[in-house]
């Protein structure tokens, strides 16, 4: 076998230990999430300190005063190398954004995806019915704003259709109407933005060569229906 085929089971197995921290980190922000719900919290700050702080456990007894102390009851409050932080330092190279789950989208998302144009690229390749489909149970913990946010920054003329598609499906998706009420006050600016831009892209949208005058009419019309009934859903006036 050549040098250069060698497997590097080290840098494999990293690998995966990074996509198992990830996976879990988004099941315990989940859960977070539910029993924050249960507890009917009394405001978004509360609700998002919950979530924060999932990782966080309760003290031990041989962790207080007095007891030796094995190990840190919280490894996010020392200044040791944590396993997420070796993690993160694995080289990482440029894949296909190709999710297949929920928790594989939040992963690579924040892994992978660090820029608005790519962001916005990454939304439109995947489409409503592809996100619709992952986000089916629900959209994960403060993604949907991020959505948002990328979407109202670069949404272009000709992606107008498009970017209708996706809001719909996400419109559509599990506990939808709690995750768009605990939107930051950015965020739900940059929802107001989107909108306000999809609707002047209504007005001067391109007539697609070949078709006749009714065609286009039509098809502009069916749009519009669709961004009225859609500012309904996410509360805009």
């Amino acid at each position: 076998m050549e040098k250069n085929d060698v497997i590097n089971f080290k840098a494999l197995e990293k690998e995966l230990q990074a996509a198992l921290a990830a996976d879990e980190k988004y099941k315990r922000e989940n859960d977070a999430k539910l029993r924050a719900v249960e507890q009917r919290v009394p405001s978004y700050e509360d609700f998002r300190g919950i979530v924060l702080a999932s990782h966080l456990k309760p003290l031990e007894q041989k962790d207080k005063m007095g007891g030796k102390r094995i190990a840190p009851w919280n490894c996010h409050t020392t200044q040791e190398r944590t396993f997420q932080d070796v993690a993160a330092e694995i080289p990482q190279e440029k894949s296909p954004f190709q999710p297949t789950t929920s928790s594989e989208f939040y992963r690579d998302w924040r892994r992978y995806l660090r820029s608005g144009p790519e962001r916005y690229q990454a939304l439109l390749q995947l489409g409503g019915p592809r996100l619709g489909h992952l986000f089916q149970t629900d959209v994960g913990f403060g993604l949907l704003g991020e959505l948002l946010v990328a979407l109202a920054e670069h949404v272009r003329l000709n992606d107008r259709e498009a970017v209708l598609g996706i809001l719909h499906s996400l419109a559509n998706t599990g506990r939808f109407t709690l995750n768009l009420s605990l939107l930051s006050h950015a965020e739900r600016e940059s929802c107001q933005h989107l909108f306000q831009k999809l609707q002047a892209m209504g007005t001067t949208g391109p007539t697609q060569e070949g078709l006749s005058m009714e065609q286009p009419s039509t098809v502009l019309q069916e749009e519009e229906g669709l961004l009225q009934e859609l500012r309904g859903l996410y509360g805009v006036h």
